[in-house]
C-alpha cells in the first residue's frame, strides 16, 4: 500500500537519501542511514527495504559509472561476476522473505569487528595497488567471498559495501580501486534484490523514485570527493563508517534480545 504524499515527509527523503548516498558512493553503509529514515516517515518494515533497493540502485549505478569513467574498475573482471552477483542476491532476498535478519546480527557484528581491527592495524594497507594475478584455487576462493557477499545483500544489506571493498583490498586493490569494483558489484546485488521486492509488491515507488534522485546527487558528489581527495580520505571514511555499522548492529542485535 502505497504512503500518501507529505511535503515535510519529503524532505526528510530527500536530504538524509543525498547524505546516505554520498557516504555509500565511496565506502558503504548508506543504509544505515536512509532504512531508518523511510521507517520514521512511518513505512513498513518489508516496504521500506524495498524502496531502499530501489532508490540505492539509482545511487549506485551512478558512482559506478562515475568511477569507471575515471577507469577505477576493473571492467573485464567485474562484468563476469556481475550476472551471478544478480542471482544470488535473489535468492537472499528471498531467503529474507522466510527468516529473521537477527539471525545473521551476531556474525556480522564479528566479521565487521575484524575488518576494522585489520584495517587499523595495517597502516599502508590499500594506499597502493599491490593486486597480481591470483592461483586458481585463491581466484575461485576470492570469488565465492564475492558472491556470499551479494546473498547477504539480498537478505540483509547493510554493511554489504565494506564488505566488498575489504575483500578488493585483502587481494591487494587499493582503496580508489576497490570502492570503484565495490560499487559496480553492488549495484549487481541492489537490482538483483529490487526484483523480488518488486515482484512482492513492496515497493512505494513515490518515495522511492523521490529518494533515488536524491541518492543520484548524492552517490556522484560522493564519488567526486573520493577521486579528488584520494585514498587517505576513502580510508578515514572507510574506517568511521565501519565502526558505526558495528555499534548499529550491536545495539539492535541486543535490542532484539531484550524484546
Amino acid at each position: 500500500m502505497l504512503m500518501e504524499w507529505d511535503g515535510s515527509l519529503i524532505f526528510v527523503v530527500i536530504s538524509l537519501g543525498f547524505l546516505a548516498a554520498f557516504i555509500d558512493a565511496v565506502v558503504g553503509g548508506g543504509g544505515l542511514i536512509s532504512i531508518p529514515a523511510l521507517l520514521a516517515i512511518g513505512m513498513p518494515p518489508a516496504t521500506a527495504l524495498g524502496t531502499n533497493k530501489l532508490a540505492s540502485a539509482f545511487g549506485s549505478f551512478t558512482s559506478a559509472v562515475r568511477f569507471l569513467r575515471s577507469g577505477k574498475v576493473d571492467l573485464g573482471f567485474v562484468a563476469k561476476v556481475f550476472p551471478f552477483s544478480f542471482l544470488v542476491a535473489v535468492c537472499g532476498a528471498i531467503l529474507a522473505v522466510y527468516l529473521p535478519a537477527e539471525l545473521l546480527k551476531p556474525l556480522v557484528i564479528i566479521i565487521l569487528s575484524g575488518v576494522l581491527i585489520y584495517t587499523l592495524v595495517k597502516k599502508d594497507w590499500g594506499h597502493i595497488r599491490t593486486y597480481q594475478k591470483l592461483s586458481i584455487v585463491k581466484f575461485i576462493a576470492f570469488i565465492a567471498v564475492l558472491l556470499l557477499i551479494a546473498f547477504y545483500d539480498g537478505f540483509l544489506g547493510g554493511g554489504t559495501g565494506s564488505f566488498l571493498m575489504f575483500a578488493f583490498l585483502f587481494v591487494g586493490f587499493d582503496f580508489l580501486s576497490a570502492a570503484g569494483n565495490a560499487k559496480v558489484l553492488n549495484f549487481a546485488s541492489n537490482i538483483g534484490a529490487l526484483t523480488l521486492f518488486i515482484y512482492l509488491g513492496h515497493v512505494d515507488y513515490v518515495y522511492g523514485l523521490t529518494m533515488a534522485l536524491s541518492m543520484v546527487a548524492g552517490s556522484y558528489t560522493g564519488a567526486w570527493f573520493a577521486l579528488k581527495y584520494g585514498v587517505g580520505y576513502v580510508k578515514v571514511l572507510f574506517i568511521i563508517v565501519t565502526f558505526i555499522l558495528i555499534i548499529k548492529n550491536v545495539f539492535d542485535y541486543l535490542q532484539s534480545m531484550l524484546l
